[in-house]
């Protein structure tokens, strides 16, 4: 069902205060709340899920009239929520995330609430959940709803914006709200920093679950390509597509992470201890592209130091040539993977062409941007051409490399790296080239986690922590160690524009 965004609010959660005046089941406060906190309050009684979920359903009907990052409420999430209690109230919990509320990117197969990608040629439904819904459902949590998206993952036009679909229009910034929400998982960002769910699931092809994360002030994780099923997801390249969490807290990403990996791994019992005393740590800044960024990296180097981290000063090399092999790969891959999953869409287009078809007789889909990416994809060589096997080889190779051997030539744990430069203007324009350093973990398959880190007056700057090959946890434990030196992250304000 369509979100009702004339809804009234509902009634405040929980009981009415008790004769003395303290409520003795006191409502969570939603930005502060953690899973753990959360389902300790579940296990004592003195919390339902069905009160949080509520809270959560409140706050979509009345915040998200100002960001419009919530595409779609799941109807029986209060249902949901109820099965989560009798399971609590049996002793039967099936873990962490029971009864907590997730939103879901709405390139995310679901049955019952639909995939658009933010096309309105994908508004007939999926016949199944992506295989990561699966497991957040086996984990009981409540898939609370859909979240708007860049459309096609910003993958229609180089002239594209952020935040916009056709299906969801467009998301705004939380922090201000004439500011972009950046990246394809805009809405999952912008939705978490607004406390319109305990957790979010983005996607990331290259930089759309940690630069989201950056521009709205969550933590965002970018797993090792292949630790979540790609099943079920509306693809730009399987060679670099990955799910992923947001979240306000470190713990709360690596608790979801866990679920949607579903190997038995617990990501948590990496956050113990204290990662930075004694760590090698290489600082990329890429200075001097936004002097507040350049600040708030130097504010950051102070964290890393005092917490006891050795500082090293590096530059990943490549990374022209990356993007000069990455673009023209992508094209080759997008033909190929989207034709192969519309195929699993009956109703919808089934290749590039008629797609393209779709959009020019559709009154709403070119009314903001083109499809110039669409027509270069859809002219693009197969998936058998040398030279798009070449181009592809020498991108992976080469991220790859950018990030091995700085490592080893430097005996490094890990490199941070500003995340992103302050939110723009929405303007439709095009999105602005900009800082970002996504791109060396993006294409290599390597993981990045992206933590608060400081501001550009309202606006949020995040830090990123990239590592070799499987080295999820490494880059979780970093962020969470430097989220606890510096708790900088704080709830959205919702500012019409910058004073």
């Amino acid at each position: 069902m369509r979100f009702p965004l004339d809804a009234p609010p509902r009634a405040p959660l929980g009981p009415a205060p008790g004769p003395a005046g303290v409520d003795p089941r006191p409502a969570p406060d939603l930005d502060a709340a953690t899973i753990p906190g959360l389902a300790d309050r579940m296990a004592a009684g003195t919390l339902t899920s069905v009160e949080l979920t509520r809270a959560y359903l409140d706050r979509i009907a009345t915040v998200d009239r100002q960001v419009r990052s919530v595409l779609v409420v799941d109807p029986t999430a209060l249902e949901q929520a109820a099965r989560s209690d009798r399971r609590h109230a049996l002793g039967r919990a099936l873990g962490p995330m029971d009864g907590i509320p997730v939103l879901i990117k709405d390139n995310i197969d679901t049955r019952d609430l639909g995939a658009t990608a933010g096309s309105r040629a994908l508004l007939v439904p999926p016949v199944d959940d992506a295989e990561l819904v699966g497991r957040l459902r086996a984990a009981g949590a409540v898939v609370l709803g859909k979240t708007n998206m860049s459309e096609w993952g910003n993958f229609r036009s180089a002239w594209s914006t952020s935040g916009w679909s056709g299906v969801g229009g467009q998301t705004h910034n939380p922090h201000v709200l004439d500011r972009n929400p950046c990246g394809s998982s805009s809405g999952s960002g912008a939705a978490v920093a607004a406390s319109l769910a305990q957790v979010a699931v983005g996607t990331e092809t290259c930089g759309s679950v940690v630069s989201p994360a950056g521009h709205s002030g969550v933590v965002g994780v970018k797993p090792t390509l292949g630790r979540i099923s790609g099943d079920g997801i509306v693809p730009i390249s399987t060679r670099q597509d990955t799910a992923g969490p947001l979240a306000r807290h470190v713990v709360d990403a690596a608790i979801l992470l866990s679920v949607l990996e579903g190997r038995g791994v617990d990501y948590t019992a990496a956050l113990a201890g204290d990662a930075l005393r004694g760590a090698r740590i290489g600082v990329w800044r890429r200075a001097g592209r936004d002097a507040e960024v350049d600040r708030v990296v130097e504010s950051a180097v102070g964290v890393l130091r005092r917490g006891g981290a050795a500082v090293v000063e590096v530059d990943l090399p490549h990374q022209d040539r990356i993007a000069q092999a990455a673009l023209p790969a992508l094209l080759t891959e997008f033909k190929h993977d989207l034709e192969t999953y519309l195929g699993t869409r009956p109703g919808a287009p089934r290749t590039l062409r008629e797609l393209i078809g779709f959009n020019q007789a559709d009154p709403v889909e070119l009314g903001r941007f083109g499809q110039d990416l669409l027509f270069e994809a859809e002219k693009a060589p197969p998936i058998t051409d040398p030279v798009y096997l070449d181009q592809r080889r020498t991108a992976t190779d080469l991220a790859r490399r950018s990030i091995d051997e700085v490592l080893a030539a430097h005996r490094l744990d890990a490199v941070m790296a500003p995340t992103n430069g302050p939110a723009w203007r929405t303007d439709y324009a095009g999105d602005p080239v900009g800082l970002g350093t996504a791109t060396p973990a993006a294409v290599s398959g390597y993981p990045n986690a992206t933590v608060p880190a400081g501001f550009s007056g309202p606006l949020p700057i995040g830090v990123s922590f990239m590592a070799g090959h499987g080295a999820d946890a490494a880059v979780l434990r970093f962020a969470a160690a430097f989220e606890r030196a510096a708790p900088v992250r704080r709830a959205p304000a919702y500012l019409p524009t910058l004073p």
